[in-house]
């Protein structure tokens, strides 16, 4: 699927923006990256960011910190790339804007208020799909089910920590 951006022009026109991981450009995407130790142990389990029209992307890193072009446990490798025209309300880039600045004033909390919070409070003032009730869990399962590989590279840094844990607990359980 390809995004869009409006532009002014004599006709405002359509523009497609499409996903380049050698850049690390995902426009109108929720990218995720494993978060070290946890994501070894649980894969599903990780860090996101929500990204502009260009792509750019913006993660919430911490307390009253948004990461801008820079995310936090480094580059992405699943996103989802939503479609910008079941956006509802507001600009994508502006409730982008809108979220992160919000988050700035922000305390990060692991099982509260963390990064999959920010994404969703910028969904909901977009009403991205009619929504305005969209919440982290929502952003975990939705990426687990549209989230796609940004290659086979980051499927394996994604996968691989978790499979060699398993592969030893497995040779201690019936080798010893």
């Amino acid at each position: 699927m390809v995004g869009y951006r409006r532009v002014m022009a004599d006709d405002p026109a359509l523009i497609p923006h499409e996903i380049n991981t050698e850049r690390q450009r995902y426009p109108h995407c929720v990218v995720w990256t494993p978060l070290p130790i946890l994501s070894w142990l649980f894969p599903l389990i990780g860090h996101t960011g929500i990204c502009t029209t260009d792509g750019v992307i913006n993660d919430f890193a911490g307390p009253y910190t948004v990461n801008v072009d820079d995310m936090m446990f480094g580059n992405p490798t699943k996103y989802w790339q939503l479609d910008v025209s079941r956006v509802r309300d507001m600009e994508w880039d502006e409730a982008v804007n809108k979220s992160s600045q919000e988050y700035r004033n922000r305390m990060h909390n692991l099982f509260c208020d963390n990064c999959h919070s920010h994404i969703a409070y910028a969904l909901n003032l977009m009403q991205y799909d009619g929504k305005s009730n969209w919440n982290m869990v929502h952003i975990a399962v939705y990426l687990l089910l549209y989230g796609k590989y940004t290659g086979f590279g980051g499927f394996l840094k994604t996968w691989l920590p978790f499979m060699l844990i398993l592969a030893v607990i497995l040779a201690f359980i019936f080798l010893f």
